[in-house]
């Protein structure tokens, strides 16, 4: 069976990774403990195709030590515990060191993770864990606690160029790239040097079919098509463009928001999801500065769902336009959010008496809404001096409504209503 050209250029030293100069430069905290001479349990953070394995087989390497690799894909606590025999013999009978390497960590459970702790702890094996998600919410804090965290970042154009070069000089002799091409392949990657090289190696295949030794434009569009972009539906790639299009709309800005939308859409997002979103942010970041907003987003979503694709998110798109250009106010998600805050920790304060309704005559007599004031009866529509909070609670201004938009008048009309309660107050005195 052939090995995948990805396989045959796997670096053999640390000087032969490609990228990652951040950790692996002189100096540089990863490089500083490949030469400590003491390898220490880590996690590996970082997209895919970016060098985590062969960084974690690097390692063993230069510690000499028995390399163990586990997939939490496809490995369970059975495995683990073979892991964990097989480190013990080779301790005890040859007394060599292990690295137990688990790929995409974050998919194994609360229980799964636990099953390593006495074992690092005991210094049986150094723990090296990769994962493309976050580990402050996917790697337990226990596990984390006991591990370095290293981030590692996409590759660039650069580093991809770099990668293109060292096969056609190493692996694929006689093979040659106009610059255009090259460029292309490298975009086809999108970061990801194990997709720029499976990808070179059909190019390649096809080339050679083809008795061809330059890659052109034409020869990859033959072959590999529209590439794919790489797009993480459940993954941090996916919360970091959702985070760009919810701060791109916050921050006035349409073309921005618009790039990230469709950026989105084009990755395969659902476009469900993106309308839930769209008015999440009509109620969070607009508000009541333009109320219009919060109807244009449902609009454009039960729009989406009437057309579906691709008909349904041109609605979308606009509703998104509309949200970057609206007068922006959060003093109804403050205000909310204050509230909620407040009565999770606060006691359970009576309702008033005058509030409370009085629908039997026992109540009636024990005094229940004998003393509301009925506001359409009042001038103007409004009870001035009227108190509608718990007795003994002071008024605690959460809705602070700002100067842009509708909130202008809004801000207006309280400022009004709170001189009425003032001249009722004098009133009463």
């Amino acid at each position: 069976m052939a090995i995948p050209l990805a396989e045959r250029l796997r670096p053999h030293s640390l000087d032969e990774v490609i990228g990652q100069q951040h950790i692996l430069g002189a100096g540089k905290p990863l490089r500083v403990a490949f030469e400590s001479g003491e390898p220490h349990s880590m996690i590996l953070w970082g997209p895919p195709g970016v060098g985590k394995t062969t960084l974690a087989r690097l390692m063993a390497d230069s510690f000499q030590a028995d390399f163990i690799a586990l997939s939490a894909v496809l490995s369970g606590v059975k495995d683990i515990r073979e892991a964990v025999e097989r480190a013990e013999l080779s301790r005890n009978a040859m007394g060599r060191r292990t690295i137990l390497f688990v790929d995409e960590v974050h998919r194994f459970n609360k229980s799964q993770q636990d099953a390593f702790l006495p074992h690092v702890e005991s210094g049986l094996f150094t723990f090296i864990g990769a994962t493309t998600e976050n580990p402050s919410f996917e790697v337990n804090g226990a596990l984390l606690s006991r591990a370095a965290v290293y981030v590692l970042k996409s590759l660039n154009e650069e580093d991809l160029f770099a990668m293109l070069d060292r096969a056609a000089r190493d692996e694929l002799e006689g093979i040659t790239f106009t610059d255009e091409a090259k460029a292309m392949l490298a975009a086809s990657a999108d970061g990801d040097g194990r997709k720029l090289l499976n990808n070179l190696e059909i190019v390649a295949r096809a080339a050679r079919a083809k008795k061809q030794n330059e890659i052109d434009t034409e020869l990859l569009k033959a072959t590999l098509g529209d590439a794919l972009r790489r797009f993480d539906k459940g993954g941090d790639t996916f919360y970091d463009q959702i985070s760009a299009l919810h701060k791109s709309v916050r921050g006035s800005n349409p073309d921005a928001s618009l790039y990230w939308f469709t950026r989105m859409l084009d990755g395969g997002a659902d476009p469900r999801y993106l309308a839930r979103r769209i008015v999440r942010m009509a109620w969070e970041d607009i508000g009541l500065a333009d109320p219009r907003a919060m109807t244009i987003a449902n609009e454009a979503a039960a729009t989406y769902e009437r057309l579906g694709s691709p008909e349904g998110e041109l609605a979308l798109g606009q509703a998104v336009i509309y949200l970057a250009i609206a007068a922006k106010s959060n003093a109804g998600y403050n205000a909310y959010n204050q509230a909620r805050a407040f009565v999770a920790k606060d006691k359970s304060r009576p309702v008033p008496e005058h509030l409370r309704n009085a629908p039997t005559k026992l109540m009636k007599e024990l005094g229940y809404g004998k003393l509301y004031r009925y506001a359409h009866d009042e001038p103007e529509a409004y009870a001035a001096g009227e108190t509608y909070l718990p007795d003994g609670m002071p008024d605690p201004h959460w809705y602070q409504p700002t100067p842009r938009g509708l909130e202008g008048k809004i801000g207006e009309k309280m400022a009004h209503l709170r001189a009425l309660d003032q001249e009722a107050k004098k009133r009463e005195k």
